[in-house]
């Protein structure tokens, strides 16, 4: 696969993932962290805030490896 078509398909990749996770991690706080501290909002939303970096690195790796030679 050449690195434009592997490019294209990791920047659709990464939106996707940027906008599903924000979405399940705001339902998440709004389901389960109405009643609860200022403290565990600003623990919870920090920790979510740094957790899509991972696959997100994964995607990047992905989109800017070399092409394998055969």
């Amino acid at each position: 696969m050449s690195v434009r078509v592997k490019k294209f398909i990791g920047t659709i990749l990464l939106i996707a993932l940027v906008s599903i996770y924000a979405l399940v991690a705001t339902l998440v706080a709004v389901s389960l962290l109405g009643a609860a501290s200022t403290l565990t909002h600003l623990a919870y939303f920090f920790f979510t805030g740094l957790l899509w970096i991972l696959p997100a690195m994964a995607i990047i790796k992905w989109m800017v490896a070399e092409p394998r030679s055969r």
